[in-house]
């Protein structure tokens, strides 16, 4: 157990590698013919252990594996990177452990072996579903293969959350509750809704430049994310961020950490951390990262300081982004700015008579200063280092 005067610490373990390159995705996910484990071993081991003498008097509060594919993991390299993790770290009782999962018959036949290995909490990516949807999205299972994983991950693991995208070309509003209805009926305590968004360098983009896509128009996806809200409000599973619903005591422990400013460790291809004030960016092609962590005992190609300054926009738009909004003394020791420096009074005072901030001591934004998180902290910011 560790001793709670340790700063709590989120570990993101990054997997690169899918069978196929969904149109949507901008992530750093590779397809490869053949992937080794045992090429790739040591080099997570070595990029865990840096991590662990850079982040001394810190305890692992989360465990995140994400991708690509985690799921297309062996178990038993999972099971060695958490013993190895845990092994390096204390850790928090209860430890979560998340880790992401496409519903293919294949990967869920692993679930049973990703749950002995430690894995408490799955990340079900079921995207949409009807199998129309499913095949426009890239995605490689149909809906009753993901309605059958998904039975299979709430057999297997304590917490199961489920991914959705919606505002896909011709989805109406209506559409839209009648498949998050679907979805809530599930029974799972977490549920993620993204809307579809048109990121450079995908294979989407390519289609929207030439004029062969369309997604609905501004106010009908608005509708679809006030709908969201509502409806999982009404089923028990509030928003607690953006695009996060869930169950009181379910919401995800890993990403409130990010969300919440607090410290977090990336090891793995392309992996980002932010901890003791230092940002780092592993090499983001699979192999450069794996060579360079068997060559210098870590993956980490840029590491750099991040200033007061950088510290307090970075956390003003992440906690924007919470229900919660932001805690002015949680604010102060993970930027060692206080708040009140770092924000725009007149701003924050204009903002909340318009009804796009909430009053009182959290800085929070309203169900409609959600829409325009990045307009609300581009008002807001100001530099707490600038002369008065």
């Amino acid at each position: 157990m560790a001793p709670p005067s340790l700063q709590p610490l989120a570990l993101y373990i990054h997997w690169p590698f899918c069978k196929t390159k969904c149109p949507y995705c901008d992530f750093n996910s590779h397809v490869r013919a053949k992937v080794d484990p045992a090429d790739w071993e040591a080099a997570y081991l070595l990029d865990l252990a840096h991590e662990a003498a850079a982040t001394a008097g810190h305890r692992l509060a989360s465990i995140f594996f994400g991708g690509g594919t985690p799921s297309l993991m062996p178990p038993a390299l999972v099971a060695r990177l958490i013993e190895r993790a845990v092994a390096l770290w204390p850790a928090e009782p209860g430890l979560e452990i998340t880790l992401e999962a496409n519903p293919s018959s294949v990967e869920a036949a692993r679930f049973a072996d990703l749950a002995a290995a430690g894995v408490n909490r799955v990340s079900l990516g079921l995207q949409a579903l009807e199998d129309a949807a499913l095949r426009f999205l890239g995605r490689p299972h149909d809906l009753a293969e993901g309605l059958a994983a998904l039975e299979v991950a709430q057999q297997r693991f304590a917490r199961v959350s489920i991914d959705l995208i919606h505002s896909r070309p011709g989805q109406t509003p209506e559409a839209w509750a009648a498949e998050l209805r679907r979805a809530l009926g599930f029974g799972t305590g977490h549920l993620s809704a993204y809307q579809l968004t048109i990121e450079p360098g995908t294979r989407f983009a390519s289609l929207a430049a030439k004029g062969l896509l369309a997604l609905p128009d501004e106010e009908a996806s608005a509708a679809m994310l006030e709908l969201t809200a509502e409806l999982c409000a009404a089923a028990g599973l509030p928003l607690y961020e953006v695009s996060n619903h869930a169950r009181p005591g379910e919401e995800s422990r890993h990403n409130l950490q990010y969300w919440r400013y607090g410290a977090y460790a990336g090891v793995g291809p392309g992996a980002h951390g932010r901890r003791g004030g230092r940002a780092t960016v592993r090499w983001k092609r699979p192999e450069a990262w794996r060579d360079a962590a068997l060559r210098c005992g870590h993956g980490i190609e840029t590491e750099l300081s991040v200033t007061p300054a950088e510290a307090a926009r970075e956390a003003l738009l992440m906690g924007l982004r919470l229900a919660e909004g932001i805690d002015p003394v949680r604010f102060k020791a993970a930027t060692g700015v206080p708040l009140a420096a770092a924000v725009d009074g007149a701003a924050r005072a204009r903002l909340e008579g318009l009804g796009l901030l909430m009053p009182g001591p959290r800085l929070a934004a309203t169900a409609a200063g959600r829409m325009v998180l990045d307009s609300l902290v581009a008002a807001l910011a100001l530099d707490p280092l600038a002369p008065s």
